[in-house]
């Protein structure tokens, strides 16, 4: 469910609420009492991911593909566990 943004025209408070895309949008202020809210079009805050994973960064590495010309942890070089099982 969305917040939305209202405004009144008589008093000019402004205010957001938590509202169901389904529901009617409000008309009586909070403040003035009166009937004369519009609601704002805003852009919106866009998707918005909870949860580990979901970077830019956590990906980008993974998929193999290195942009920036060579990794950090220098897997050029061999390193020692790897020389010693040889």
């Amino acid at each position: 469910m969305p917040y939305y943004d209202y405004e009144c025209k008589s008093c000019g408070h402004e205010f957001e609420t938590f509202q169901s895309m389904s529901d009617a949008p409000l008309q009586e202020c909070p403040e003035c009492r009166k009937e004369s809210l519009r609601r704002l079009i805003g852009g919106g805050s866009g998707v918005i991911f909870k949860g580990s994973g979901f970077y830019i960064n956590d990906s980008r590495n993974k998929s193999g593909g290195d942009q920036g010309g060579g990794s950090k942890n220098g897997s050029s070089q061999s390193s020692p566990a790897a020389s010693s099982a040889k």
